[in-house]
């Protein structure tokens, strides 16, 4: 993920799962080591879509707007570490995982809500490229239909626990083919606005 998605994702997180609307560039860059300037780019997007507003001291007004500028951002693909074919089933395969993976997507989703809107049958999780071996050992590559997907975790994504946050779960549902994304999609969308 880029620099300006770690921002995005902290302001839609601190909205939606804290209601914390308000925020200043001067927090964003102390808090993830970035330079004002950077903090300052990554906002010019979203204040042009008037999805937020104010300069230094700025307030999310549209957070539905913002989650969809993100999603049509994102480029998912680019962070695919790994991906095989196993025969298992996805609750195995999420059993079997590393305690230093993050969950995402379907499996997120789960884990957070305690259901599913649809069956599923690709797991989707985030690693350090360095944990990535442990992975490989569990799950030895294989051809076929890849149902077990390992993206690349940024620094930053395990301050927010084993499961990624409702923002960036939706903005990667959002950017998933299978049929049973959009079900996940439109429950997860009813869950953020309650």
């Amino acid at each position: 993920m880029t620099k300006k998605e770690v921002i995005w994702r902290e302001i839609l997180f601190q909205a939606t799962e804290k209601k914390k609307f308000e925020f200043t560039q001067k927090e964003l860059a102390q808090k993830y080591g970035f330079s004002l300037s950077t903090v300052f780019n990554a906002l010019k997007i979203p204040r042009n879509v008037s999805a937020i507003e104010g300069k230094r001291g700025s307030k999310i007004i549209d957070i539905e707007k913002f989650l969809y500028l993100w999603a049509t951002f994102r480029n998912f693909k680019k962070d695919i570490l790994y991906q095989t074919n196993t025969s298992k089933p996805v609750r195995e395969v999420e059993g079997e995982m590393p305690p230093s993976v993050i969950f995402g997507t379907y499996s997120a989703f789960l884990k957070k809500y305690q259901e599913a809107p649809a069956d599923y049958d690709k797991v989707y999780v985030y690693s350090k490229e360095e944990d990535l071996e442990e992975i490989k050992e569990r799950f030895p590559f294989q051809k076929g239909y890849f149902n077990l997907i390992v993206l690349k975790a940024d620094s930053w994504l395990k301050n927010f626990g084993r499961i990624t946050p409702d923002c960036q779960t939706f903005v990667d549902l959002w950017n998933l083919s299978e049929w049973y994304a959009k079900d996940f999609l439109d429950t997860l969308k009813e869950k953020m606005r309650a």
